[in-house]
């Protein structure tokens, strides 16, 4: 299977780390490619940023051409219900497919996020993850720098300790949040005592199984029926997307 990651903003660093983990987690009939927003922010910090990440998402699908998965690979899950309208193939966001992993069995999921300045992003995302109800508690890590952010491995340690005083307060399952910390549960599981999941990995996962489900069941895409729009000054690409949908 052709397996797409989207990621929302222009960071490539993030991109990079996004595609090698998902490589790392999937399976070997998986082939893994990933793009990067053409145009927006670097980092999305707040809701501006992430109306305009959303719009880049779709943008960045419109040019990627044909997939038989795809992941949205930046931590709001920018544009992720606007892909599943479009799109039909399976489309898995990274927060709603780390929370929906970590929540299975009826766990009690303690978050860790990063950056004060994102909670209310990330309550928006929980919110519309069906999974909230499962969230114990939220854990956010200050960041003294986008750079300090990026910075390959950096915040490990950090993670490992906020993960231990979760689960000590009686967390049975802890989601780590951020598509530049890709990679980080598998890094640290070993050293925290209960379960730990991060988004790339568990989306990827879940896209697989998606596929493989086709042919008997499992996740199906999402799309809406009903009109579509007219639609103008988007990019010929998208244009062109927005028309296949409205014939479909």
């Amino acid at each position: 299977m052709r397996l797409l990651l989207v990621n929302g903003n222009r960071t490539e660093a993030v991109t990079r780390t996004v595609l090698d983990e998902a490589r790392a987690a999937a399976g070997p009939d998986t082939e893994c490619h990933a793009v990067s927003a053409a145009f927006g922010a670097d980092v999305v910090h707040g809701h501006a940023e992430d109306a305009i990440a959303a719009h880049a998402v779709l943008d960045a699908i419109a040019r990627a051409g044909p997939c038989d998965a795809m992941v949205i690979a930046i931590s709001f899950d920018s544009g992720l219900a606007a892909a599943r309208e479009l799109l039909d193939v399976p489309v898995f966001g990274i927060t709603e497919s780390t929370l929906a992993m970590a929540a299975e069995g009826g766990r009690r999921v303690g978050v860790i996020t990063f950056g004060q300045g994102s909670r209310p992003l990330y309550a928006d995302v929980f919110a519309r993850s069906g999974f909230a109800t499962h969230i114990a508690q939220v854990r956010t890590l200050d960041i003294a720098s986008t750079g300090a952010y990026l910075t390959p491995l950096a915040q490990d340690e950090r993670v490992i300790d906020a993960a231990r005083a979760l689960a000590a307060e009686g967390v049975q399952a802890v989601a780590v949040c951020g598509a530049a910390v890709a990679g980080i549960a598998r890094r640290i599981g070993a050293r925290v005592p209960v379960p730990v999941f991060d988004g790339v990995a568990c989306a990827v996962a879940r896209a697989e199984a998606a596929v493989r489900g086709a042919k008997g069941g499992g996740f199906g895409a999402a799309r809406r029926s009903g009109p579509t729009a007219v639609m103008a000054g988007l990019s010929p690409e998208l244009m062109a997307l927005f028309a296949r949908r409205g014939a479909a």
